[in-house]
């Protein structure tokens, strides 16, 4: 065989998203698009704001020698001082430029992280139900991941996490609001956090992947997790508060009082140069220096986010109302959720069992979709569930 074969295995543990992806197109072709409700891919359908391309318009009339040139590794000094202002604002604690690094998306600027971060074998705690993509950034630099389950609410289980830290235990990562449930953890979960990573022999890092921080609802907030420890980093980006992900724009922030700061800010620098990402990219690094503050119509995703609640309930699923993102997270009415998302695929629709997010169990839809995807996808829900009700029976 000529390819790695921990690549084939990756495939494999990976191949949720892309299955759904594949069944959704054989769907599209056989039904037409129309009649399909495709809720697999978080990938946000809505239009960037419109100060958006009046940046960009902006930007490219004002662009003189050396605009597409290559600058510090960091990213530009005028970008990382505007996104600094903002981060500050959002955690509650001052910011400065030398404490932020413009990277490649937030895909890009975890892997700079676990690149000055882990030495081979050190561990790093995920929390399911989780990105998938995390143990693969993980195993990048030569970590490994321990996964340790939330509550049934999906909020932080403290002792769980206490209980799983180990004398390679270097960091944890939360992603708050959460893909795939929408949970927000609370500046008292976070508290607690903080004391259990306090008491450890080792420092251990808290690392906040927050790209879906502006999308929230019912008037919640995200705590910011600088003010609750010191040895934390955020990582974020633009690609769903500006509807921007294939721009790969995103940052690293640093908690201005970190250990050996200095040191872990170069190591963040050179692996941003070495792993091959040189620098953000130049022009939407200056596109988002004008965008800070700005985001889309998050009302729609409310609106959505109702609807799709409304959809849900009336046909028996349940599940734990998100606080945040674009996802629902219900429970499978099978056991087995990889067999009911195929339940769901006869009735057109498209979900991704919750086993490929770490918590089997559960299915997550994304309502990154037009309304009329999400009404019209009604009565398929409730012959989905009459469907397993059935088998449940048998």
């Amino acid at each position: 065989m000529a390819i790695s074969q921990k690549m084939i295995a990756f495939a494999e543990r990976a191949s949720w998203i892309r299955k759904m992806f594949e069944e959704g197109a054989k769907l599209k072709a056989q039904f037409g698009a129309e009649n399909v409700f495709d809720f697999s891919l978080g990938n946000p359908d809505l239009p960037p704001p419109a100060q958006y391309g009046e940046a960009v318009q902006k930007i490219v009339a004002a662009e003189g020698p050396g605009a597409h040139g290559y600058m510090a590794n960091t990213g530009y000094p005028f970008v990382r001082a505007a996104v600094a202002v903002q981060v500050s604002r959002e955690q509650g604690v001052s910011v400065g430029a030398d404490e932020l690094l413009m990277t490649v998306g937030a895909a890009g600027g975890l892997n700079v992280v676990m690149k000055a971060l882990l030495d081979p074998g050190d561990e790093v705690l995920i929390l399911a139900p989780f990105f998938v993509e995390y143990n693969f950034y993980v195993d990048n630099h030569g970590g490994v991941t321990k996964i340790v389950n939330t509550r049934e609410d999906f909020s932080l289980d403290l002792a769980a996490i206490e209980a799983a830290i180990g004398e390679r235990t270097k960091a944890i990562i939360i992603n708050s609001p959460n893909n795939p449930t929408g949970q927000i953890y609370s500046a008292s979960e976070l508290a607690g956090l903080a004391e259990i990573l306090g008491r450890a022999r080792q420092t251990i890092y808290l690392i906040a992947d927050e790209p879906y921080r502006k999308i929230v609802y019912d008037g919640h907030t995200v705590p910011g997790v600088f003010p609750a420890y010191r040895n934390s980093l955020v990582v974020s980006s633009y690609s769903k508060d500006l509807s921007l992900p294939g721009e790969r724009i995103g940052y690293i922030a640093v908690h201005p009082e970190i250990e050996g700061k200095a040191q872990l800010l170069g190591a963040l620098a050179l692996a941003n140069r070495i792993l091959g990402f040189v620098n953000a990219p130049a022009l939407m690094q200056r596109v988002v220096a004008e965008l800070q503050g700005v985001t889309v119509d998050t009302a729609i995703y409310t609106r959505r986010r109702e609807l799709f609640c409304k959809v849900l309930a009336e046909a028996g699923y349940e599940f734990v109302p998100p606080k945040g993102a674009f996802y629902l997270f219900p429970k499978s009415p099978l056991a087995d959720d990889a067999q009911f998302v195929g339940l769901l695929a006869e009735e057109k629709i498209l979900g991704v069992p919750g086993r490929g997010f770490g918590m089997p169990g559960y299915f997550r839809l994304a309502f990154c979709v037009e309304d009329a995807v999400i009404s019209r996808s009604a009565e398929a829900f409730k012959s989905a569930m009459a469907a397993a009700r059935r088998l449940g029976q048998a």
